[in-house]
């Protein structure tokens, strides 16, 4: 079976099809990957085959370009009401049209069996249509935007799905869910399950990491991950952040900060350790809960290990993901600046989070529900099944 895989140009978009990816690739199918150069450096950490097509788009220049002086999203944009959520397909829209001449050759050339893209990628929906093929998107974690901006860009895809003699831009054959259900939101639409594999990029181990594979007697340890918040003029932030969390007494906080951000964040407290980033798998395992901006690979990460959650979110798909988790009761969630920026509060979670075991217990219990749910191996069984059959009828999971 020859599948196309298609991303849109932010790396953190492509990495959690990867494992799926592999899956296919192990079954023998023949996976080609498109995307614009900005991935390509992910499709060959992964050890894939990919095509660059078209230019750089550059995400965090682009969010940069919105954002007034020292203001990090949150405080530039609060977030959204439920109603305004669809308005996000519209970068997305354009970005399709900028890049579907590119792709249309590319596909009509390698002629894939199926297609597979996350959930923002409006080419493969056009291009499956168009060849006749299933069309599969693989959601990141929870999803409040995909369905709504689908949705709100269908009357601006009119017009090109008329000359493609298409009624109009069509819903993805498949929808795959990585959230275990307690997770999802209760009124989205509803997804095929797929357990949610950690992968974060290829790195090597560190030293420190394999002299200290645990917490100590007595400690407990805390991860900390911001992602592009740090690129987004969050650097004030990271430092308030790690110096509120840092105050409660026989805790270790260990950060993933890039070397270029340390010395706007500077002297941090004696038991924060600022590390390079790598894959969050490596170190999950030893900690006790987890703070992050809402990046969907951090917070599915940190369920899949089981992590008590504090959500700081700061765009998008962020804040859903923050309800959610509470809504478990395996996290808390602040999605106001104010919140954010009030060290009281701030550690003040940290300590029920640390403290409270319900919230450990609800986190196991998302943990086992993700663990159970099919691998990724066993879907790509049901996706071979599904390019085979007439209009992608199959009688399968999918």
């Amino acid at each position: 079976m020859r599948v196309l895989v298609i991303s849109t140009p932010v790396p953190t978009h492509f990495l959690p099809l990867v494992p799926l990816v592999w899956a296919l690739r192990a079954a023998g199918h023949d996976v080609l990957v498109a995307g614009q150069p900005d991935v390509l450096g992910a499709v060959r950490a992964a050890g894939l085959t990919g095509v660059a097509l078209g230019e750089g788009f550059d995400v965090d220049r682009m969010l940069l370009r919105g954002l007034p002086e020292e203001q990090r999203p949150l405080q530039a944009r609060p977030r959204p009401a439920p109603e305004l959520v669809g308005g996000y397909g519209r970068l997305w829209m354009a970005h399709a049209k900028s890049v579907l001449g590119h792709y249309t050759g590319l596909a009509e050339d390698f002629g894939p069996e199926l297609i597979l893209a996350d959930p923002m990628e409006f080419c493969s929906l056009l291009l499956g249509a168009r060849l006749g093929v299933p069309v599969v998107h693989h959601r990141w974690t929870v999803d409040a935007i995909s369905g709504p901006a689908r949705r709100s860009v269908r009357p601006g895809f009119q017009e090109l799905c008329a000359r493609w003699g298409l009624p109009g831009l069509p819903d993805p054959t498949v929808l795959l869910d990585p959230c275990p259900p307690a997770l999802r939101l209760p009124d989205s639409d509803p997804g095929t399950s797929i357990r949610y594999v950690p992968y974060g990029g290829g790195g090597e181990v560190p030293g420190w990491l394999r002299a200290d594979r645990g917490p100590g007697a007595g400690r407990q340890r805390v991860a900390v991950s911001l992602g592009n918040t740090l690129a987004l003029h969050g650097e004030p932030f990271a430092r308030d952040l790690l110096r509120a969390l840092a105050g409660r007494h026989g805790t270790e906080i260990l950060a993933t900060v890039p070397e270029r951000h340390r010395a706007g964040i500077g002297a941090v407290p004696e038991n924060v350790r600022l590390i390079d980033p790598l894959p969050l798998h490596l170190f999950l395992g030893g900690c006790d809960a987890m703070v992050h901006h809402g990046g969907a690979g951090t917070a599915m990460t940190a369920t899949a290990f089981g992590l008590p959650q504090l959500t700081l979110p700061q765009l998008a798909d962020h804040f859903p993901l923050g309800d959610r988790l509470a809504a478990t009761g395996a996290g808390l969630s602040f999605d106001k600046a104010a919140e954010q920026d009030d060290p009281r509060l701030v550690a003040g979670a940290l300590d029920a989070l640390l403290s409270d075991p319900a919230y450990r217990e609800a986190a196991r219990r998302l943990a086992a529900d993700m663990a159970a749910m099919p691998s990724p191996a066993a879907v790509a069984a049901d996706l071979e099944r599904l390019s085979v059959s007439p209009a992608g009828e199959a009688g399968t999971r999918c």
